[in-house]
């Protein structure tokens, strides 16, 4: 049994889905593991991980939209306002969502459906340089 890990960057242009399934892909790739589990983990409490339809566009802006109704910016409803009025907002997504994916890894690749891919989703209003670390373990 091996096991390797790497932290993937990524620089955000603010709110919204980051597909990254091909660093994820090119991660896999350099390690030569045919069998076993990739874990992708995000290390910011205001941005998360996600599986998501990667075909139609409209459904990751109705995502978006989505976490804007249920997490809204909104003056006066949350104490904690440290960093602007979406942070908090942005932590309540992040809850909702989650930090790690867990995606088995078979004949080299990841076990995604026809239509899935690998998402960061940025909540913070302001761009943002993101860490995912990724790690496998397998044969």
């Amino acid at each position: 049994m091996r096991q390797a890990h790497e932290t993937l960057v990524f620089k955000t242009r603010g709110r919204g889905l980051v597909e990254i399934t091909g660093d994820a892909t090119g991660f896999l790739e350099r390690q030569g593991i045919a069998a076993g589990l990739l874990t992708l983990f995000c290390r910011h409490t205001s941005a998360s991980l996600l599986i998501q339809e990667n075909a139609a566009p409209e459904v990751r802006a109705d995502l978006e939209a989505y976490f804007e109704r249920i997490a809204p910016e909104a003056p006066g409803r949350y104490a904690h306002r440290d960093e602007g009025p979406d942070d908090m907002p942005s932590h309540l997504r992040a809850a909702l969502t989650g930090v790690s994916l867990q995606i088995p890894v078979m004949d080299g690749r990841m076990a995604l459906g026809t239509w899935q891919g690998v998402y960061l989703f940025e909540h913070r209003a302001a761009p943002h340089r993101r860490e995912v670390v990724a790690h496998v373990v397998g044969d």
